[in-house]
C-alpha cells in the first residue's frame, strides 16, 4: 500500500544502550500486526536486532528500519544503537528523519546517552518526543525520572501522560491526559478503557492545565482565548501541540511498558497527531551544480531525488537505503550520482521491515526504502534527475579517535584481511584503515573497542579470517646534536676491475627536516659525475636511523673531500662508500630519540576537569589553555606525546561517563625524555627480532 507524502513520519529512536529502544519498536509492530509475535532483545528473536553479532551481543548494533502502518499512516520507525561506538549509525538515522523519541527508562531517567541524543536533535532541530521506558518493572520510579528530564531540559518538558499506580507503586495504567481518558493494558497489549480514578482528578487537570498554557503560547489569537477564560475545542489543542512541537517550544513527555504494550499506542497517537511529515521536517542543505548551497525542500510533484542515508553489504547482496526527497522512484530509473557524475540505473527497489525486503513498484516522495545491486553507490551519495542534480550536504559522521593494528592470525592472510576491511566499511563509514609503511602495520581507526571488536568478529563470520588487534606503533624520528667529521671508503678487489669509493663526510644538524646535501670539494678529489651516487646513497641510508632504524631528520651532510680510482671507481662504490661513513659517524654525533607531539582538544563538563587534567599530566601532556564553549563545557588544549594516547578515547569515556569527546591531530617532532627512547629502542629491537 502505498501513502501520500502528508501520511508518512519518519522517526528515529534515540537514547542511552539497554534503554528499551528496540523493544519499543518491537512493541509497536506486534500492536499494528507488523509482526506476529513480540520478540526479545535477550530471546535474540526481534526484527530490528537481526544481524549475528546483534543477537550473539544482545545489543543494537546498526540502525534499523521498522515500517508501521497504523490509522492511515505509515511510521518508518528507524531503531538506532545507544552504545556510543555506533554513535555514527545515530547520525545516519538523524539525516533522513523529521523528528526524534528520546527513550529514557524509568529506573534511571536521565542518562548520558538521552544527553547525547538532544545534543544530536539541537544540532538538526529535530522536534522530539521523550519517552519513559520500562515503567512496569520494579525500582522503576515515573516521577523521579520525570523530574530528571524537566530539571535537564527546563520547563518545556510537556508531560501527556500520567501514570496510575497501585498500593505497592507499580504502574498499572495510564491517563491520556489530552484526550482526559484512563486505560490499562489488556492481556494481548490491547489498551482497555478505565475510569480516571478519583485521586487523580486533580493531577489530570492540572496536567491539562499546563497543556493548554502551553498550546496558548503557539500563537495570539488562543493566547487570547486562554486569558478570556475559553475552553480550547479539540482541534485547537491539537493544532497549538502540533505547531508547539514544530517550533521546538513543546516537547511531549509520554511513558509506557514495551513488555506489556502500555502507553505504545499512545505513543503511536502522538506520532500521528503531532509530529511533522516529511513535507513540514526540517530541510537538508543542498548543492546544485554552480555550486550554490541552498535549502532542499521536498515535493511530490517536483523532480526525483533521492539520499542514499546507508549502506548493508553482507553474503546475501547490497542494499543502499535511501530516503526519497522529492518525486517518487521507480526501477530502471536512469539517476544521477552527484559524488561521481555518473549516471546510475536503478535496481530494484523495497521496502525494509529488519532484514525483511518487500519488493515494491515505487517508492513515494517522503518514504524510506532500499534500492538493490547499487555497487558503485555509497553512503551519503545522493541520487537525482539529470535535469536537476543535486548533492546534499555530508552526514556529519565523528571524526574516528581510536587506532588498532590488525593482524591476521595465519601469515599471507594480509589481503583476506584487506579485502573484509573494504567490504565492511561499505557499511560503517565511521572507520578507516591504512597500510603504514614506515610502522609495516595495518592500522584501523574507529570510534572505540566495542566498534573494533565488531569488526574482527565480522571478519571472521563473513570473510572467514581470523585476525587479531594490538596497539599501532608510533612513528618516532632520529636526528643528531653535534657536528662530526668521518671517512668512508669501500676498497675490494676481485678478479679484474675492483671497486673503489673514499668520501670524507661532515655530519651536523640541520635547518630542514628533509636532509641537506652540500659538496665542498676542491681539485677534483672526487669527480662531479659521483656526487649523484653520493647524495643517493645518503637519501637511502637516512631511511633507517643508528639508534632505532627510524628516519634521521634535520641532517646536513656535506661532502668535502675522498679520493678515487680512474678505473675501479664507479657510483656503485661511492654509494656504498657513503653509507659506511654514515654508520660510522652517525653514533659519534650524539643522536637523539624525537617522538611525535599531537594538539588534543578535549570538551568536558566542568566538574571532570580535575580528574581529565591530573590524567593529562599522567600522559606528559602540557596543558596550553581552558576556553568555555558556550555550552555549558569547558574545552582543555593540550600538547601530548602521540605514544601516551594509544587509549585516550576509552580512558576518556571512562573518566566521563561518556560526556567528553576530544580531537588530536599530529603537530611537530620533539626530543623524547631517556626514559620514553629506552622504551622506543628496546620495543624496536624486539620488533627486529621478530621479523627476523
Amino acid at each position: 500500500m502505498s501513502y501520500s507524502v502528508q501520511n508518512i513520519r519518519n522517526v528515529c529512536l534515540l537514547g542511552h544502550g539497554g534503554n528499551g529502544k528496540t523493544s519499543l519498536a518491537e512493541s509497536m509492530l506486534y500492536l499494528t500486526g507488523g509482526t506476529p509475535r513480540l520478540g526479545n532483545p535477550a530471546d535474540g528473536n526481534t526484527v530490528c536486532d537481526y544481524d549475528p553479532e546483534e543477537t550473539r551481543r544482545q545489543i543494537s548494533i546498526s540502525t534499523a528500519v521498522a515500517p508501521i502502518e497504523y490509522n492511515g499512516c505509515k511510521i518508518n520507525v528507524l531503531d538506532t544503537p545507544g552504545y556510543f561506538d555506533f554513535t555514527g549509525e545515530a547520525i545516519e538515522a538523524l539525516q533522513v528523519s523529521d523528528a526524534a523519541i528520546i527513550v529514557c527508562s524509568a529506573k534511571a531517567g536521565m542518562s548520558v546517552g538521552a544527553e547525547k541524543a538532544w545534543k544530536l536533535c539541537q544540532q538538526r532541530k529535530l522536534p522530539r518526543i521523550l519517552y519513559i521506558s520500562k515503567t512496569d518493572e520494579e525500582n522503576s520510579d515515573y516521577n523521579a525520572a520525570f523530574d530528571t528530564l524537566r530539571e535537564r531540559f527546563g520547563k518545556n518538558i510537556a508531560p501527556a501522560v500520567a501514570p496510575i499506580w497501585d498500593a505497592d507503586k507499580k504502574v498499572i495504567g495510564f491517563i491520556d491526559v489530552l484526550h482526559k481518558r484512563a486505560f490499562k493494558p489488556g492481556p494481548k497489549g490491547e489498551r482497555i478503557e478505565i475510569e480516571v480514578p478519583e485521586d487523580k482528578l486533580p493531577v489530570l487537570d492540572e496536567l491539562y492545565d499546563a497543556l493548554k498554557e502551553s498550546v496558548a503560547e503557539t500563537s495570539e489569537e488562543l493566547m487570547e482565548k486562554y486569558f478570556s477564560g475559553e475552553d480550547f475545542t479539540y482541534a485547537e489543542m491539537i493544532q497549538g501541540l502540533r505547531q508547539g512541537v514544530k517550533d521546538l517550544s513543546l516537547f511531549p513527555v509520554v511513558c509506557g511498558s514495551a513488555v506489556t504494550g502500555l502507553g505504545t499506542r499512545m505513543l503511536l497517537d502522538i506520532i500521528v497527531e503531532l509530529l511533522p511529515s516529511p513535507l513540514e521536517g526540517q530541510p537538508l542543505m543542498g548543492e546544485n551544480e554552480k555550486g550554490e548551497l541552498d535549502e532542499f525542500v521536498p515535493f511530490p510533484g517536483a523532480l526525483p531525488c533521492a539520499l542514499v542515508w546507508k549502506t548493508v553489504s553482507d553474503q546475501y547482496g547490497k542494499y543502499s537505503f535511501v530516503k526519497v526527497l522529492s518525486g517518487n522512484l521507480k526501477p530502471d530509473m536512469q539517476l544521477v550520482n552527484a559524488r561521481t557524475g555518473a549516471t546510475e540505473k536503478l535496481g530494484r527497489l523495497y521496502v525494509m521491515k529488519g532484514k525483511k525486503a518487500e519488493e515494491v513498484k515505487e517508492l513515494e516522495c517522503g518514504d524510506i526504502g532500499a534500492i538493490g545491486k547499487m555497487d558503485k553507490v555509497k553512503t551519503g551519495d545522493t541520487l537525482s534527475d539529470p535535469r536537476k542534480v543535486v548533492k546534499i550536504e555530508d552526514i556529519p559522521f565523528p571524526e574516528p579517535c581510536y587506532s588498532v593494528a590488525i593482524t591476521p592470525k595465519t601469515k599471507g592472510q594480509e589481503d583476506k584481511v584487506a579485502a573484509g576491511l573494504i567490504r565492511l566499511n561499505e557499511e560503517d563509514v565511521t572507520f578507516n584503515w591504512v597500510n603504514n609503511a614506515e610502522t609495516h602495520q595495518m592500522v584501523v581507526s574507529g570510534t572505540g573497542d566495542m566498534q573494533m571488536d565488531v569488526i574482527l568478529s565480522r571478519l571472521k563470520s563473513r570473510f572467514g579470517v581470523d585476525a587479531e588487534l594490538s596497539e599501532p606503533r608510533v612513528a618516532y624520528r632520529e636526528k643528531i646534536r653535534k657536528k662530526v667529521e668521518v671517512q668512508g671508503r669501500h676498497k675490494k678487489q676481485t678478479g679484474g676491475h675492483g671497486q673503489f669509493g673514499d668520501v670524507w663526510m661532515r655530519f651536523e644538524p640541520g635547518d630542514t627536516e628533509e636532509l641537506q646535501f652540500c659538496e665542498e670539494v676542491v681539485g677534483g678529489a672526487v669527480p662531479k659525475n659521483y656526487f649523484p651516487a653520493v647524495e643517493k646513497g645518503l637519501r637511502e641510508a637516512v631511511v633507517h636511523g643508528v639508534l632505532a632504524g627510524y628516519p634521521v631528520v634535520y641532517l646536513k651532510a656535506t661532502l668535502y673531500d675522498g679520493s678515487y680510482h680512474p678505473v675501479d671507481s664507479s657510483e656503485m662504490a661511492f654509494k656504498t662508500a657513503v653509507q659506511l661513513a654514515y654508520k660510522a659517524g652517525m653514533p659519534q654525533a650524539s643522536p637523539v630519540l624525537l617522538e611525535p607531539i599531537g594538539e588534543l582538544k578535549v570538551t568536558i563538563p566542568d566538574s571532570y576537569m580535575g580528574d581529565v587534567i591530573g590524567d593529562l599530566n599522567k600522559r606528559r601532556g602540557r596543558i596550553m589553555g581552558m576556553n568555555p564553549d558556550g555550552d555549558g563545557n569547558q574545552v582543555v588544549e593540550a600538547e601530548v606525546p602521540m605514544a601516551e594516547m594509544g587509549r585516550y578515547a576509552i580512558d576518556l569515556r571512562s573518566m566521563t561517563q561518556g560526556r567528553g569527546s576530544f580531537t588530536f591531530h599530529f603537530i611537530r617532532y620533539e626530543d623524547a625524555p631517556p626514559a620514553a627512547q629506552e622504551k622506543a629502542i628496546e620495543a624496536a629491537k624486539a620488533m627486529q627480532d621478530e621479523a627476523n
